[in-house]
């Protein structure tokens, strides 16, 4: 009578599981894992957790389905075959604990978390804004300082010149009056326009035609728009790439900086979950 050998018994459905599939692929490939998270926009770990079938280590199903779809496009696999994989491999108990919370916050993705420090830089624009207001300033307070101290002085000698020479003397001061002040103007002006400006912040429209669930948040974690959303038209300004979740893709158009972005490419079964860069 021949026995079945459990071992040989597990291996072989690990080969037949999403995961395994999506760890061979990558590994014939010759794609390390920090690769394929640098390319995706998906932390490392996450990648992990979805080959070694961790969903404890996963996000919120939504998401973690977004996941595996991403990434199995990525490696030229099907998706569609690898999302219905996954849904009949995920635990029924955390799937109906994953929707119970569809209203949280969607900093627990952990997207693109890494690079959030790197963002916080001093501008330096700004702090030759800051002196230059300040070296003005100085400059100013000096200038009706002396005026104030030099007016009885400068009264008597204006009376001992001769009207040619109070002429002359007019210009002067008219001339270093309008030419002095107005460069300093513009110089001010200048650096105040660019310190205000903000090159990381990036301009997504919204436009939504039938009510349906919408749920993007930038790369500094703050939610942009969550939850189930009306017609209408959305401008949203956050710091990319974006975090989206649209449950029909059909109600909902795409803008990023005036370009359209093609949601067909990211969906299966109407619905997409993916990470958006300029």
């Amino acid at each position: 009578m021949e026995m079945n050998n459990p071992s040989s018994n597990h291996q072989s459905n690990a080969q037949g599981s999403f995961g395994a599939t999506l760890q061979q692929a990558r590994k014939s490939k010759q794609i390390s894992l920090k690769e394929a998270a640098s390319e995706l926009f998906i932390l490392e770990r996450h990648l992990k957790a979805l080959e070694e079938e961790d969903f404890a280590a996963l996000p919120q199903v939504t998401f973690a389905r977004g996941f595996v779809i991403n990434y199995a496009k990525f490696l030229q696999l099907d998706p569609t075959k690898i999302a219905k994989s996954f849904d009949a491999a995920y635990p029924d108990e955390m799937r109906a604990q994953s929707v119970s919370n569809i209203d949280t916050p969607l900093r627990p993705m952990g997207t693109l978390q890494r690079d959030s420090r790197s963002r916080i830089r001093f501008n330096p624009l700004l702090v030759l804004a800051i002196i230059g207001l300040i070296v003005l300033a100085v400059f100013l307070f000096r200038m009706v300082t002396n005026a104030s101290q030099d007016n009885a002085t400068s009264i008597t000698a204006v009376e001992d010149l001769s009207a040619s020479e109070q002429a002359q003397g007019a210009a002067v001061d008219t001339q270093y009056d309008i030419t002095g002040l107005d460069s300093v103007g513009a110089s001010g002006s200048a650096l105040n326009l660019d310190s205000s400006s903000d090159i990381s912040a990036v301009t997504l429209d919204v436009e939504i035609t039938d009510t349906t669930n919408v749920n993007i948040t930038d790369a500094s974690g703050n939610s942009l728009m969550s939850g189930s959303q009306t017609s209408g038209n959305y401008k949203l300004l956050g710091t990319p790439p974006f975090n989206i979740q649209i449950d029909n893709i059909d109600n909902v158009k795409l803008l990023l900086n005036q370009d359209s972005v093609a949601l067909n490419e990211y969906a299966t079964d109407k619905q997409a979950s993916f990470a958006l860069a300029p």
